[in-house]
């Protein structure tokens, strides 16, 4: 039997209701933030990933999926969604567009070759955002607070957000000869990945998840120490923003995020959710003022977050979040010979085409079999098909919750069908509503 790849998942059934709903949500938010849907292509030039998110990154250095096309092209799977996204805004030339900031949110999978656990696979969906054009502190909150209203909005009631500065590049070239200065001296205390990051990159050991524990990454120096004044004024801006739009934070100095492309605003937002223990970030993201340069394009200031759609699926499932599914149909139609099955394929077409969730059997059941499956699949009413009616253009409509019938006439069947769901709807949820 050929099996699923390891760290990839099928998502089907109630879970992909539940994926659906979480989808709806983002869409919903970012509507009303007036963020526009982007897609960029899932593989793209290696060089992208090498460039944008940095070689001392584990993601470059150990997770990416790297191929070798028939045109003899270096190839990456996308292991994150900013640097394609930086890439479609210089190729399109964004940056000249009247509208600006230019405003975008991405949605779909990404791949990377890690060890997989709970909430963490090869195959992994996520949804984030990107502003580019703006470096106004108020774009900060704007891009941390989004986030924050998708997690409450889908029920998550203990939503952290941890905030930190990497300062602007003469901050953070200070800051990193400043690590240097401090780790030097114990370099072979450090895994083996850290001590070749010390003189590339020493922002990663920070981020290190094999010496997470060492005591020396935490006594390391804070990059909050190390802020010139600009840098330091920048940061109280965005807090005082985020103070405005009413987001709860905690100014955590010990996040520095994993990627090379990060400068002064960086966030991590947590869930506290039962069964996830260390691994409770939900979300992150933050600011990257020099990628687009980087990238070949004008110096373009940029911000964004990223957060995985499993890993919050997860979080609802664990904090037994009630997801509103819709598990209803409009109307099954039920059927006994030939003639009438005609009728049925036809009034199925003829009501899914004027907005009712209509089924019908395929299986050639008995007519008690049919009533057991209209029950599966919560059918809120029952047409049933007789053939000596039919030739009189009657059909019968039965209520499947208080199992009255009527006789309707064809012409009258979607007048009947549209004041009586509508009525049957806010029945059930004033039945809901009082129940609670």
């Amino acid at each position: 039997m050929i099996t699923k790849p390891k760290g990839c998942h099928d998502i089907y059934g109630n879970e992909a209701k539940i994926w659906q709903y979480v989808n709806q949500v983002i869409d919903l938010v970012m509507e009303k933030y007036h963020y526009d849907y982007i897609r960029t292509p899932i593989f793209e030039s290696s060089e992208l990933f090498h460039r944008g998110i940095g070689e001392t990154s584990d993601i470059v250095s150990k997770e990416t999926y790297d191929f070798t096309d028939r045109g003899n092209r270096s190839m990456t799977l996308r292991p994150e969604g900013t640097a394609g996204v930086v890439r479609s805004y210089i190729e399109n030339k964004m940056y000249g567009e009247a509208s600006q900031p230019i405003k975008v949110y991405y949605n779909g999978t990404m791949y990377r070759y890690e060890r997989p656990q709970s909430g963490r696979d090869r195959e992994l969906t996520q949804f984030g955002v990107e502003v580019l054009g703006s470096d106004d502190p108020m774009v900060d909150a704007e891009v941390i607070s989004l986030p924050v209203q998708i997690y409450k909005m889908l029920g998550l009631k203990e939503i952290k957000v941890n905030i930190n500065t990497l300062g602007d590049q003469q901050s953070r070239n200070h800051y990193r000869q400043v690590l240097i200065d401090y780790f030097k001296p114990h370099i072979h205390e450090l895994c083996e990945d850290c001590q070749k990051r010390l003189e590339k990159n020493p922002l990663r050991i920070l981020d290190c998840k094999v010496d997470a524990n060492n005591e020396l990454l935490k006594r390391a120096p804070k990059t909050i120490d190390y802020l010139n004044q600009e840098s330091k004024e920048r940061f109280e801006k965005v807090k005082e923003y985020l103070d405005l739009l009413g987001i709860d934070y905690v100014v955590n100095p010990n996040i520095v995020r994993g990627l090379d492309y990060y400068s002064h605003t960086v966030f991590e937002i947590e869930a506290k959710v039962e069964g996830f223990g260390s691994q409770n970030v939900i979300g992150a993201g933050g600011r990257y003022d020099g990628l687009v340069e980087q990238l070949g394009g004008p110096k373009t200031p940029g911000i964004g977050f990223a957060s995985g759609i499993g890993r919050l699926v997860l979080a609802l499932k664990k904090e037994n979040v009630n997801v509103p599914l819709n598990e209803e149909i409009d109307i099954f139609i039920m059927y006994v010979n030939e003639e009438e099955k005609k009728y049925a394929a036809y009034l199925t077409q003829m009501l899914r085409l004027n907005g009712f969730i209509t089924e019908t059997d395929y299986m050639s059941r008995t007519l008690k079999s049919q009533f057991k499956q209209a029950d599966r699949f919560h059918s809120k009413y029952l047409l049933l098909l007789n053939s000596e009616e039919l030739n009189q253009n009657i059909v019968t409509l039965k209520d499947n919750q208080t199992k009255e019938e009527v006789k309707i006439n064809f012409e009258e069947l979607l007048p009947y069908l549209d004041e009586h769901l509508l009525e049957h709807t806010c029945n059930c949820q004033n039945h809901h509503e009082s129940k609670e």
